[in-house]
């Protein structure tokens, strides 16, 4: 009974990665000046330097381009009292909480955004969601003095031995380009490659509903739906991560 039921499961997530597009068969990787490239969008400025690339291209899926989905670079958050009649009690959502501030974003605004950079008692943090592995989480965006800015690569990826053979979403930084995978909690390719994504405390945030914030956290802040920006043309650099490498990779 039991070989019989993974080999159902197995039946299972075979069909759910066959159904979706895959990147290598609809021509997202390819070589460029002999270097390996990931395509990134309609601009040549987009695509990805995957030389040292930790993952195998047979298990990327979609690649719908890194600037498709609205990573949130300065978000907007209103009231607990505004918001208080456009949400229901099993409403689902993230909550950050520091000393001073309490920040709230919704499963339903995530699943757009899928990333939203933030601040959290002036510490920069990042909020994630990807509803395919049904994983989100709040991480910090700084390494030694440095602060970085994530967003959605456009792909997805799995593995048979991770997560339940989920796909989960590949993320990126902007002052890097390196790609992170957060299924692994690190870094796969660029030059930030190995180091780990850094979740905030359990004590920080919790994933929990609508009635639990109004109860316990009256003062948060909820961040507003359908937000959209106007994705930046240039952005900082930092061609120097080696102390980051050195610290935070394992």
């Amino acid at each position: 009974m039991k070989k019989i039921c993974f080999l159902l499961v197995c039946l299972v997530l075979f069909n759910v990665h066959s159904q979706r597009p895959s990147a290598v068969e609809n021509g997202k990787f390819f070589e460029e000046n002999g270097n390996q490239m990931l395509y990134g969008g309609e601009s040549e400025s987009e695509h990805f330097i995957i030389n040292n690339l930790d993952l195998k291209p047979a298990r990327f899926h979609y690649g719908l381009g890194r600037e498709r989905f609205p990573a949130l670079l300065s978000p907007k958050f209103e009231s607990l009292e505004r918001a208080k009649t456009k949400w229901s009690d099993t409403d689902r959502f993230l909550v950050a909480h520091g000393n001073q501030d309490v920040k709230a974003y919704s499963i339903s605004d995530l699943t757009r955004h899928e990333v939203v950079n933030d601040v959290l008692d002036g510490q920069p943090i990042f909020a994630a969601y990807c509803i395919l592995a049904d994983l989100g989480g709040i991480y910090k965006r700084t390494y030694a003095d440095k602060e970085f800015t994530f967003a959605v690569s456009g792909y997805t990826y799995f593995d048979p031995d991770i997560w339940n053979g989920l796909d989960g979403f590949i993320l990126w930084d902007r002052e890097t380009e390196s790609l992170w995978w957060p299924l692994i909690d690190k870094a796969v390719s660029g030059s930030l490659k190995g180091v780990r994504l850094q979740k905030l405390d359990n004590s920080k945030w919790e994933d929990t509903t609508w009635k639990v914030i109004k109860e316990k956290y009256p003062n948060a802040r909820i961040m507003v739906s359908d937000q959209d920006f106007e994705r930046p043309k240039e952005w900082r650099k930092y061609n120097d991560v080696s102390d980051i490498v050195k610290t935070y990779a394992k």
